[in-house]
């Protein structure tokens, strides 16, 4: 409940305290006075986009602030626990201010805050139905809006637009690749083609590296041998021959040994490289028996390697990399017969769209229960309001396919009189009547929502005598259970409130001040006074103030 609001130099306005009471509080006051000022103001602190345009001229920015009671409001302590922005025990305090740079800052209990958490937060808080509402009720998308705010099914109409996004791009996604299916084909036959192709090669990069290895073995054969025999002759088979020679160094220097010691050493190392050499000359006649001049293994061997560069170079890699190609043409292979699978795309889609179908049914259900709830409540209030034998109801209307609202659409429909048929509400109903309509329709759905306090803006626009009084009790008795604001210029709907609030608009002090909006609160014999102004204008007579006291008193009895 909102116990207190602070303007500070906004627009007209200069300085502004007010303290908020329970029940049904009016704002009254001369056309141009600043009434709606306070709505303006309302919503701007509720988080609505303002600018410096909003400053009082002469001043360097605006401040508004609203308290408000939430002792009864646990799913707003929750979320402002969630998010950090505690304040006083049962308080939350909500501050708004717009620097003449157009920049604004925002506050909850003290916290710097986006518009956004501070649209979040109202929401909560205060509910606001402006005078052109009845102009928004003619618009197809606010009728639906409203009776799901009605049914409380908000939640489910989001997931029904969810889940009709989700089919929608199912569908797309299907069309997509059916009408690129042959194209698509066309790229899988390729990359079969290509991946046959690399697997008859059978290629592995041990094979490889031995093709290599051998390859240049058979293709130096001739000097390989060359070189065995030219070491094998200069070991054993010249005519002074490696060999014989060590062997007789090694015979004198153990034959010396007899008269030098120390020739032992030296000429036991010697005998150990004449053994060593010997089993190298073994080796050499081993491996130049084994060299075989074989040109057919060679050409076997370059037959196999020329196959390799040529698969190497028509996919344009180097043959070491012919594997890793493989393995990612079987990659694409695979993704490219997940993504052609139209019918694994149309079961997606047929699970999509069973989706969309069980959750708008549901939503359909309970639109249905809601929207006769809504008919027969509002056709009610329409029988108090002087439109005796009128009747309103909320048609749903089956669509041949389904939207992102739902199965169908939501149309207002209104018989204004008794034994005339429903017709859509933008078609039938005057001014006045829409005026009336409209109000019974916010009446009732403000009595379903959790908000504490309601603000009416001139609801009571085209309406007069007798409705103006039932109106006015009609907001009286909602303000036994909301706290509820209402800006009226009719003297009924004044009369019916529990207390008073007056506008006046008045001359700056000083030469070419400029004019300035103040609010007051009306004690019982300002009050009458203002209703008197009400009902007679600029010449307020003792017959007018007995009357308007006489309605104070009436409104006072009703309650």
């Amino acid at each position: 409940m909102l116990r207190q609001i602070s303007i500070r130099n906004f627009v007209i306005v200069d300085q502004i305290d007010l303290d908020v009471l329970p029940g049904f509080t009016v704002l009254t006051g001369e056309t141009g006075a600043g009434k709606s000022m306070m709505i303006d103001a309302l919503t701007l602190v509720l988080g609505e986009r303002g600018d410096a345009n909003l400053i009082r001229l002469g001043c360097d920015r605006a401040e508004i602030s609203a308290d408000f009671d939430i002792s009864r409001l646990a799913p707003l302590v929750q979320w402002l626990n969630d998010n950090d922005l505690q304040g006083e025990p049962d308080s939350c305090l909500l501050r708004r201010i717009i620097e003449s740079n157009g920049r604004s800052r925002n506050y909850i209990n003290g916290h710097a805050v986006t518009l956004q958490q501070m649209r979040m937060a109202g929401e909560y808080l205060i509910a606001i139905h402006s005078q052109h509402a009845h102009q928004q009720l003619l618009q197809k998308d606010a009728q639906r809006e409203l009776l799901d705010a009605f049914a409380g099914c908000g939640e489910l109409a989001k997931a029904v637009e969810s889940a009709y996004q989700h089919w929608k791009n199912c569908q797309q996604l299907r069309i997509n690749m059916e009408e690129r299916a042959a194209e698509l084909l066309d790229k899988r036959d390729q990359l079969e083609s290509q991946l046959t192709e690399l697997s008859a090669l059978n290629f592995s990069l041990t094979e490889w590296q031995q093709l290599q290895t051998d390859h240049s073995r058979l293709s130096h054969l001739a000097a390989l041998m060359e070189t065995a025999e030219m070491a094998i002759n200069a070991l054993s088979d010249c005519e002074s021959p490696v060999l014989g020679q060590l062997n007789a160094v090694v015979t004198q220097l153990q034959n010396m040994q007899e008269y030098d010691q120390q020739l032992q050493p030296i000429a036991d190392l010697l005998e150990s490289g004449h053994i060593q050499v010997r089993e190298s000359l073994y080796e050499l006649k081993h491996y130049r028996q084994n060299l075989e001049l074989d040109p057919q293994a060679l050409q076997q061997i370059e037959q196999r390697m020329s196959a390799i560069y040529a698969a190497a170079r028509k996919f344009r890699v180097n043959p070491e990399q012919l594997p890793v190609l493989m393995e990612s043409l079987s990659q694409q292979l695979e993704a490219l017969s997940a993504d052609v699978d139209i019918d694994r795309l149309q079961a997606h889609e047929t699970a999509a769209w069973s989706a969309y179908r069980q959750h708008a049914s549901e939503l359909t259900a309970i639109r249905q229960q809601a929207g006769e709830a809504l008919s027969r409540q509002v056709t009610g209030m329409m029988q108090t309001l002087a439109m005796e034998g009128g009747q309103f109801s909320v048609a749903l209307i089956a669509l041949e396919q389904g939207n992102a609202d739902g199965l169908e659409h939501i149309e207002f429909q209104v018989a204004a009189h008794q034994g005339l048929p429903l017709r859509p509400l933008a078609k039938v109903a005057s001014g006045g009547e829409l005026s009336r309509i409209s109000l019974a329709i916010q009446v009732v759905t403000s009595k379903i929502g959790v908000v504490p306090t309601l603000v009416f803006d001139e609801v009571d626009v085209g309406i007069g005598g007798k409705v103006a009084e039932i109106v006015g009790q009609l907001l009286k008795k909602l303000g036994q259970e909301r706290q509820v604001l209402c800006i009226t210029h009719l003297p009924q709907v004044a009369a019916a409130g529990d207390q008073q609030w007056q506008v006046v608009k008045t001359a700056g002090s000083g030469e070419g001040a400029p004019v300035v909006s103040q609010i007051s609160i009306l004690d019982p014999q300002q009050r009458v006074e203002e209703i008197a102004r009400m009902l007679g204008g600029a010449h307020i007579t003792e017959t007018t103030r007995r009357h308007a006291a006489e309605m104070l008193q009436s409104g006072a009895k009703r309650s």
